[in-house]
């Protein structure tokens, strides 16, 4: 039977933290937990619970991820988040295939969403198919941030699907998704102006309105009630945000550019000037 090691990367998650640890106790073989310096009482929670605990500066979801798996002494990892769980029905799929030595490089799993004390199963939300089982050998987290990934170096290799759900404890209110929504569009707009992305009205106007109709209507958001609405609109204010943020880079650039050429041709005329009357 192959080893598992679990990684959690945390930060102030003194109210996930155990139940995080706490579903992964009967699957792994060690729990580590990489910790960007908290100031509650997350790390002291994890080290009651029996993680191994290391801590480093948070630089990007990505970089943390990789860095955790890094720490892990076997080559099979389940990767999550502090507000992550593992189901029962997860739980008995992961250690039958441990039992089984792992026949597959990686393997997927859906992700559930408690929203406000509900867990949302339908919308653009669920099934929110996720890789987080995988060699080490062979994958690493990639992708954008905050919108990280698992990638394999060869994509030939087989994924295989387990029954079962990541329980994901993100949205505990209203306020910590409309917090989320600024914060993620933030660093959205940055990846996608580090790579030359543009923004326009066409995009801010009409990319969140499809968004809400997407999530509210075609995926069926409004079965969720008062909840699938908020989703569905809180989704669209979310890209509404991340589109006119780039925006703004946009033009903040070229107006910066332009002011530094006008700047630089100001200049070289003085010093034209200069030299004409010595």
């Amino acid at each position: 039977m192959n080893l598992l090691s679990a990684v959690i990367i945390s930060y102030n998650e003194e109210q996930n933290i155990a139940r995080c640890i706490n579903s992964l106790k009967v699957l792994a073989d060690e729990i580590i937990v990489l910790d960007a310096y908290s100031t509650d009482k997350t790390v002291e929670i994890a080290r009651r619970h029996g993680a191994i605990v290391k801590q480093g500066y948070f630089l990007g979801h990505i970089q943390q991820k990789n860095s955790a798996i890094s720490l892990a002494s076997n080559n099979y990892i389940l990767s999550l988040d502090a507000d992550e769980a593992v189901d029962e029905q997860l739980a008995k799929s992961i250690l039958s295939i441990k039992n089984d030595d792992f026949t597959a490089s990686a393997y997927s799993m859906n992700r559930c969403i408690n929203y406000c004390g509900k867990f949302i199963r339908r919308g653009t939300w669920y099934p929110d198919k996720k890789i987080r089982l995988f060699d080490k050998r062979i994958a690493k987290w990639g992708g954008v941030n905050p919108h990280d990934k698992i990638e394999l170096a060869d994509k030939s290799r087989k994924v295989v699907h387990l029954r079962g759900d990541i329980l994901h404890f993100s949205f505990p209110t209203i306020e910590k998704h409309q917090e989320k929504n600024n914060s993620y569009s933030t660093m959205a707009a940055k990846q996608m102006h580090g790579k030359g992305r543009k923004s326009n009205w066409f995009k801010i106007l009409v990319n969140p309105f499809w968004a809400f109709i997407h999530g509210f209507i075609i995926r069926l958001g409004f079965l969720d009630g008062y909840r699938g609405f908020l989703i569905s609109i809180n989704t669209a204010h979310g890209t509404f945000l991340k589109y006119i943020k780039l925006y703004h880079l946009n033009h903040t650039q070229q107006t910066a550019a332009f002011t530094t050429r006008t700047h630089n041709i100001g200049t070289a005329d003085r010093i034209k000037e200069t030299i004409k009357n010595r």
